[in-house]
């Protein structure tokens, strides 16, 4: 099965780096830059989360206080 998946890949692989070079340019733009904008969504969804967890910083200022 793995040589398969191998051997497929090893094909797409090869077709990509001899095809013309806008078509390689619109491929990264279709396939690559959506994924690098979810995964930078993913990455900020989980520091909010692990950030508010965590809790406020030590100089925060809660609400009600003033400089």
């Amino acid at each position: 099965m793995f040589n398969g998946l191998a051997d497929w890949w090893d094909g797409v692989e090869l077709w990509l780096a001899q095809a013309w070079f806008p078509v390689q340019f619109v491929l990264v733009m279709v396939v690559v830059v959506p994924l690098c904008l979810l995964a930078a969504w993913a990455i900020d969804k989980l520091v909010g989360r692990l950030s508010h967890w965590f809790g406020p910083a030590r100089d925060d200022d809660g609400p009600g206080r003033s400089s």
